[in-house]
């Protein structure tokens, strides 16, 4: 039985550990308050006839494979993300979207953020690559003057969608925004998409100096040839990605235990995402498998708005206390995710400095 319960107060030392977040989908931080908004502004017809109505929705322990494991009657979690993004239709809309989680991210202590993008999932229902990029621009850059959060955008490839239509859409943005994102990324449905078809997008993007990740979902079909694929040949030779998203059923198998070790990727781990549909002991057993092992992972949010309102401090919360972590323990964590991250030399000195000072006034 799944214990999807967290502690109900987050401690203040969570709270106010100075943190990286490397994993959170900006469209899965779309809040009802703004979906609401953006629906009216727009002439969106929602189907839900209140505001109440549309909050309720957001409360549903969405099953998010249908393939795996049948129909219970709701929508899947896919189905409830995609659909929230029907009212992002303008840059104003991209913008605000971006700068309501970069506020709330600048309230959770986050230093530096790296957060996935999903413009296919735009540009087909008709939004011009242009307001997508832009209005996301210019939210990474204010973030910075308001809020004091470093930005660096990935733009991830929807994987239930051709890998032409991937490449296509790559060559759009590089062409006339390739400034705007550092890094490419593979996610949404992973059922029978292996990395490797997109092997063509991957090897331009690392021709192009672009830094390269991909989601290895736990528990998905084929999760621990993904892994496997991720860490050593997707990009279509020998040299794998530079960190893997999710991962964690590598705590399934020692040999891919060893495997992300040798080839020194972290990975970027979120527990309530897990722990929503999965029991206690696995998910934080294997966390501690992977701690244990040396493997570095950093902690984040993935999707908050339809995973119950769990952002990056809760997830930490969760960390420290089902996994029995001390202080030391979750100051380690933000380092290895400073490490991990793509952010500037100089950016990562600085938070460096900063957890090495919140470190010694907490054991003082």
């Amino acid at each position: 039985m799944t214990d999807s319960n967290v502690p109900r107060a987050v401690s203040a030392f969570v709270a106010a550990l100075p943190k990286v977040e490397l994993h959170v989908h900006i469209e899965g931080t779309l809040t009802p308050a703004l979906r609401w908004r953006l629906a009216q502004k727009n002439g969106i017809a929602l189907p839900y006839k209140t505001y109440d109505a549309l909050l309720a929705s957001y409360a549903t322990m969405y099953n998010h494979r249908r393939e795996l494991h049948g129909d219970n009657g709701l929508p899947t979690f896919l189905e409830a993300y995609y659909g929230g993004m029907e009212v992002l239709r303008t840059e104003d809309d991209f913008y605000d979207l971006a700068m309501e989680y970069f506020a709330k991210a600048g309230e959770m202590n986050v230093r530096y953020a790296d957060p996935f993008f999903d413009p296919q999932a735009h540009t087909r229902r008709g939004v011009m690559l242009a307001a997508v990029m832009r209005g996301f621009e210019r939210a990474g850059r204010e973030a910075k003057e308001k809020y004091g959060i470093v930005v660096g955008w990935t733009m991830c490839f929807l994987r239930d969608m051709p890998p032409e239509d991937a490449l296509a859409t790559y060559e759009a943005a590089v062409r006339d925004f390739g400034d705007v994102f550092h890094a490419i990324g593979l996610d949404s449905n992973e059922f029978n998409r292996p990395p490797r078809l997109f092997a063509k997008v991957f090897r331009r993007a690392r021709a192009d100096g672009y830094k390269i990740t991909a989601h290895c979902d736990v528990g998905q079909k084929d999760t621990h040839e993904h892994i496997r694929e991720v860490a050593t040949s997707c990009v279509g030779g020998v040299e794998g990605t530079d960190r893997i998203d999710h991962g964690l059923n590598i705590a399934d198998q020692p040999e891919l235990l060893a495997l992300v070790k040798e080839k020194g990727l972290g990975l970027t781990l979120c527990p309530h995402a897990y722990h929503r549909r999965l029991p206690t002991d696995w998910v934080f057993g294997s966390i501690r498998k992977v701690w244990q092992a040396g493997i570095p992972f950093s902690v984040a949010s993935d999707d908050p708005t339809y995973m119950h309102q769990q952002w990056v401090t809760e997830n930490l919360g969760k960390v420290m206390h089902y996994c029995g972590f001390q202080e030391k323990d979750m100051v380690k964590i933000q380092r290895n995710g400073v490490a991990m991250s793509w952010a500037p030399e100089d950016v990562k000195e600085t938070i460096l400095r900063e957890l090495d000072r919140f470190e010694k006034q907490c054991s003082s």
